[in-house]
């Protein structure tokens, strides 16, 4: 199987550009399906402190790049939505979020924020033992106790060690504050106005309003629960350019 993916027809929210090569580097399996970044795209062409797959395999085997806390070996380690980045030789740490039409960008934060990554849960099922199992937006599971209060739509804060921590609750619900991770309104925040319940199988509505914004409408997938301390208009400015680069 080839290792090269047309960029012409990579997701929109590769932050890579689609017109200056043929090809670029095709995300391994792994979290975030279709949608997640191959690593070597964020080193090379985000980031640029890689200049070819060789450089970033060097980096990679020296265990200097964290993904959510745990050394990465894999340049096509797909990255997506939330996970946290570490560069540990550098001091340099990354929240992965969605930027301007959907394109994932680097919100620069600090050593303690790096500690924990934020998830959607999309999935909740009994277990034995009394326990619940929940399933996250980028595929990892964990479980808690079952008279927990998690919710389909809330968010939680997951601690980045073994012991999978929640250390923060987010409930999906009016008043909230969320982003949109896809759709026409990627990239903006605001607050829940109303949740509109669609009967039948179609998706829910969510009606956000905005102080400095016109608000807007969107499908509740498509929306993300978070909390204040993932609003900073100066770490929103210094999100990357995006620059082409060759594979090899």
């Amino acid at each position: 199987m080839s290792n090269h993916q047309k960029r012409l027809s990579v997701p929109k929210s590769w932050p890579v550009e689609r017109k200056t090569e043929t090809f670029t580097v095709k995300a391994d399996a792994g979290p975030h399906g279709e949608a997640g970044v191959p690593l070597l795209i964020v080193l090379r062409d985000v980031l640029g402190y890689a200049d070819s797959r060789k450089e970033a395999r060097y980096a990679l085997n020296n265990d200097s790049v964290l993904i959510n806390g745990k050394a990465v070996s894999d340049e096509e380690r797909p990255v997506g939505m939330f996970d946290i980045l570490a560069f540990v030789e550098r001091d340099e740490y990354y929240r992965v979020f969605p930027g301007e039409g959907g394109r994932l960008a680097l919100t620069p934060i600090d050593e303690d924020s790096s500690q924990s990554k934020l998830g959607k849960i999309v999935g909740k099922r009994a277990v034995s033992g009394d326990q619940i199992q929940l399933t996250l937006h980028d595929g990892q599971t964990l479980l808690v106790e079952e008279d927990t209060d998690y919710d389909g739509g809330d968010s939680i804060v997951v601690g980045n060690d073994d012991d999978d921590e929640v250390v923060a609750h987010f409930e999906y619900e009016a008043g909230a504050l969320v982003t949109a991770v896809d759709g026409a309104h990627a990239g903006e925040i605001g607050e829940i106005d109303e949740i509109q319940v669609t009967p039948g199988s179609s998706s829910n509505n969510v009606l956000v309003e905005q102080t400095d914004g016109d608000g807007f409408e969107t499908v509740e997938e498509y929306v993300v629960v978070i909390d204040e301390n993932f609003v900073d208009e100066d770490a929103a400015d210094a999100a990357t350019d995006d620059d082409g680069g060759d594979d090899e």
